[in-house]
């Protein structure tokens, strides 16, 4: 695989412009549902202009639906508002290259009123806060994320215009950890690894899932807003890269009535030293600390689904004997429960296995972090692990609906406490714009059921 390019300085991409190797800056950020927005310009006038000095773009960017509906019920901007402008201001610790797409390079962006205030509801702003707080203690998480993808022989046209029915998947049977089976995509996995190597993600390995075409690649854990940065140009560049080859892939989490998409995130915490603080003597290789971390993540986890499922099909992959949980547990190397803890000693982390594919990372990340701080800081005690069988324990429910998750979220006193009333009722208005477009709409499952037969 190739090596990691290290991250690009402004000096370097000065004199690769200069050179004329870069003629183009992305400038982008993630958007509520986690997707990259932003412009392109022009490497010299970036350079110019940009760099210092930013730029805008509508606030309309964060009250959006999935296709780019404006809905009302927002308070940070509006039609009676006149949807004006937010400042794009370049984070340069996250710029890079993007070697599927010739001399560009991308930058990604914090986002700030005209005023020069922090746009609160921002995903990278939810997950500065969280990460702010556990700075406050001494900590810094790092967080790796686990995303699968579904292949398809078909380009994104031809699905589109198939009405995503009688696709044709790259494995047409279950390659879980074949090497026979990911050989036969190999072109295509050796492209996505080798040039999110180049754009500075550290690669790790690429094996097959269950379901039909499906695969996961896997990168070396960062820093939380790192990884976060990360999970996010990985999934559009491999898109784009399937794209170029004629391919399309999904994360959707639940694609067909087989496994679903997940993303499983890892986390643990390190001090100033770049001491793993949640290695310990307890039972099972853990510290005082991890015990009462993980203890907020059970306390937490029913009131902060929303930040993990956050999509009507999320909800379609939570089914027993799935490998995607069902109930609030916890266990050591338990598949089946939502939380399983894995490593030793300097690996020793937790799992939350809930999110899928749709997963916006940095407001999971942030949920996980504040749950957690919620367990320390009240001295939770963690309750006994699950040793069998999850999906049939008298354990609390996994939420079971989007609209579940919106309830517990919009209700919960912690959800406020940690992340305030203005970022509660923005993601809570997120679900309701998607349940009351998913409740207008007529589905083919009606129509086989109803057009004949009632």
């Amino acid at each position: 695989m190739a090596e990691r390019t290290p991250p690009l300085r402004v000096e370097e991409l000065r004199r690769r412009v200069a050179d004329g190797e870069v003629d183009t800056v992305v400038l982008a950020f993630p958007d509520m549902q986690g997707r990259l927005q932003g412009k392109r310009f022009a490497a010299g006038f970036f350079l110019d202009q940009v760099l210092d000095h930013g730029t805008e773009g509508c606030a309309y960017l964060l009250t959006v639906d999935t296709e780019m509906n404006t809905v009302d019920g927002y308070e940070v901007t509006s039609w009676d508002r006149g949807y004006g402008d937010f400042e794009m201001r370049p984070d340069l610790d996250t710029l890079c290259l993007l070697p599927w797409h010739p001399g560009t390079a991308l930058v990604m962006a914090d986002l700030a009123s005209t005023g020069g205030e922090a746009v609160t509801v921002s995903p990278r702003h939810v997950l500065r806060r969280q990460l702010d707080r556990l700075a406050e203690r001494g900590y810094t998480a790092q967080v790796g994320t686990e995303l699968e993808f579904i292949v398809f022989r078909d380009s994104y046209e031809e699905a589109w215009d198939r009405g995503y029915r009688d696709l044709t998947p790259a494995n047409q049977y279950n390659v879980d950890y074949s090497v026979l089976g990911t050989g036969r995509i190999e072109p295509l996995l050796r492209r996505i690894r080798n040039e999110m190597a180049g754009a500075g993600l550290t690669v790790e390995s690429a094996k097959g899932e269950c379901n039909l075409g499906q695969h996961e690649i896997v990168f070396r854990y960062q820093d939380a807003l790192t990884t976060c940065d990360q999970h996010a140009l990985y999934k559009t560049g491999a898109k784009e890269i399937a794209s170029q080859e004629g391919y399309a892939l999904t994360f959707m989490p639940k694609f067909d009535q087989r496994e679903g998409n997940s993303c499983h995130v890892h986390l643990s915490l390190v001090d100033a030293g770049g001491t793993n603080v949640m290695a310990g003597d307890e039972p099972y290789g853990m510290s005082p600390l991890m015990r009462r971390f993980l203890a907020g993540q059970l306390a937490a986890l029913r009131d902060f689904t929303l930040l993990y499922a956050p999509n009507i099909n999320s909800y379609k992959r939570f089914q027993p004997g799935s490998f995607a949980p069902t109930t609030v547990a916890w266990g050591p190397d338990n598949r089946t429960c939502a939380l399983r803890t894995v490593g030793h000693g300097p690996g020793t982390r937790f799992e939350n296995r809930l999110p899928g594919g749709d997963v916006n990372p940095y407001l999971a990340v942030a949920g996980l972090v504040a749950a957690g701080l919620y367990g320390v800081d009240n001295e939770l005690e963690l309750p006994d692990p699950c040793a069998g069988n999850a999906y049939v324990g008298d354990h609390a429910q996994v939420p079971h609906t989007l609209r579940e998750a919106a309830d517990l979220w919009a209700a919960s006193p912690l959800a406020r406490e940690v992340f305030g009333p203005e970022v509660v009722a923005h993601y809570e208005r997120m679900a309701r714009v998607e349940l009351e477009a998913f409740d207008a709409a007529v589905t083919d499952w009606e129509l086989r059921r109803t057009f004949e037969r009632l």
